[in-house]
């Protein structure tokens, strides 16, 4: 079921979302080589907790068993944090992220270079940085879902690049997961409409190679299929007759 949230539940969202920002900006500091995942999550959560009433979304859902999804590149999403697992100079790491405040979430990724990286790795972060804001701008009262999808898409393959079409983006609120889901495909005009006061997370998880995807044996971690690097960049994000706004940057409406 798609909730529309009234300005209160926004307000706090957006209090959680300028939590999350924080965190991901610390995070973000904390990454270089030889810093394990596991050092990243427990920074994260303590960070988190620092704010009176606020917790992680991850730990705990679905049984997720830490507060950050680390994926490190071919990873596409929700590798889980280790003490085994060290990045290495050269190496993309995606960073997920929930916060809950008073009960409301907010959600946002972004992959971080550790060290130096290829140009053409840097480029395919650039790309999906370039999708989010794509999907985002599509995100206005009265389009539909489809715009979004079809916005990321063009951006995403224009630059030779594969959308995944397995795992999407979705609504948000009092349930991490709420409808309406959100693709990074799709064509104009389809999908469900968008309409004032709705809140979904956009997140574009683009492959340099193709879009096929496998879940490792831990039964968490998505991989690409052909093991090619993979980028993911998400805001959660309002939809408002002004335009969309965001709720997970600092400040809140600056663009990714």
């Amino acid at each position: 079921m798609i909730t529309i949230k009234s300005a209160r539940e926004v307000e706090t969202m957006t209090a959680a979302g300028r939590i999350l920002a924080e965190t991901l900006q610390l995070v973000e500091a904390h990454t270089r080589p030889g810093t394990t995942t596991e050092e990243l999550d427990r920074l994260a959560e303590d960070f988190i907790r620092s704010y009176p009433g606020a917790r992680p979304s991850f730990k705990g859902l679905y049984d997720f068993p830490k507060s950050l999804c680390t994926s490190i590149n071919d990873e596409v999403v929700h590798g889980i944090p280790s003490d085994d697992r060290e990045l290495h100079d050269g190496d993309i790491l995606s960073v997920d992220c929930g916060v809950c405040l008073e009960g409301l979430h907010a959600d946002s990724a972004l992959t971080i270079a550790v060290g130096e990286i290829p140009v053409e790795v840097e480029r395919l972060l650039s790309v999906t940085r370039e999708a989010l804001r794509a999907g985002i701008s599509a995100a206005t009262e009265g389009r539909h879902t489809g715009d979004i999808g079809y916005a990321v898409q063009q951006v995403a393959e224009a630059a030779g690049y594969s959308v995944v079409r397995e795992l999407v983006g979705h609504g948000i609120g009092t349930r991490f997961h709420e409808e309406p889901q959100v693709p990074n495909f799709g064509k104009p005009k389809r999908g469900r409409r968008l309409t004032k006061g709705m809140t979904i997370a956009i997140e574009p998880m683009i492959n340099a190679g193709g879009p096929e995807i496998k879940t490792l044996s831990d039964r968490w971690t998505v991989v690409t299929a052909d093991g090619s690097l993979s980028a993911h960049f998400e805001h959660t994000v309002e939809i408002h007759p002004n335009g969309p706004q965001i709720l997970t940057a600092v400040p809140a409406t600056t663009p990714a």
